[in-house]
C-alpha cells in the first residue's frame, strides 16, 4: 500500500535524524512545499566545530548547546541555497522547542507535522495556535 504524503515525508525525517551528531536526541526535519522537498536538517554542530559524538556534550542548564536544532538547520539550508520557505510544511521527528517554533513561524512555515511528544512547551504551543500555523501529531492529512 502506498504511504500517504504525510507518512512519506515523516519517514524521510526519521531517516534524516540518523545523521544527527548529538546522541541526546536524534532529530530530523524536512521542509516541503507542494509535495516537493525543499531542504532537510538534523541536529548537529555548526560547520567546522566538533560534534557531541566526538567532543562530548556541552551542557548548559540541562540542554546541549553544542548543536543547532534540526528545524533551524533546515531553514539555514534554505537560506544558504536561496530557497523560500514561505508556505511550507515542516515534518519533524520531535515537537519543536520554543526557539525552533519562533524560527519556523518567522520562516513562513504554515504547517508543522511532528512525530514524538518531546518536551511539549506550552508557550510554543500557544504561539503556534495564535499565529494560525496548523499543527499535526503524526499523520493528519489535509
Amino acid at each position: 500500500m502506498r504511504p500517504s504524503w504525510d507518512n512519506y515525508f515523516m519517514k524521510i525525517a526519521v531517516t534524516v535524524a540518523e545523521r544527527s551528531t548529538c546522541d541526546r536526541a536524534h532529530v530530523g526535519a524536512v521542509l516541503v512545499r507542494e509535495k516537493r522537498i525543499l531542504t532537510t536538517g538534523f541536529n548537529g554542530s555548526p560547520a567546522g566545530l566538533p560534534h557531541c559524538d566526538d567532543a562530548g556534550h556541552l551542557l548548559v542548564d540541562g540542554h546541549c548547546v553544542r548543536t543547532i536544532h534540526a528545524e533551524t538547520n533546515a531553514i539555514i539550508q534554505a537560506a544558504l541555497h536561496g530557497v523560500s520557505t514561505k508556505g511550507a510544511t515542516c515534518y519533524v521527528t520531535h515537537f519543536p522547542c520554543i526557539n525552533c517554533t519562533k524560527t519556523l513561524i518567522n520562516a513562513g512555515i504554515t504547517r508543522i507535522v511532528y512525530l514524538n511528544d518531546y518536551r511539549v512547551d506550552e508557550i510554543a504551543m500557544s504561539f503556534i495556535m495564535e499565529t494560525g500555523v496548523k499543527l499535526c501529531h503524526a499523520e493528519c492529512e489535509d
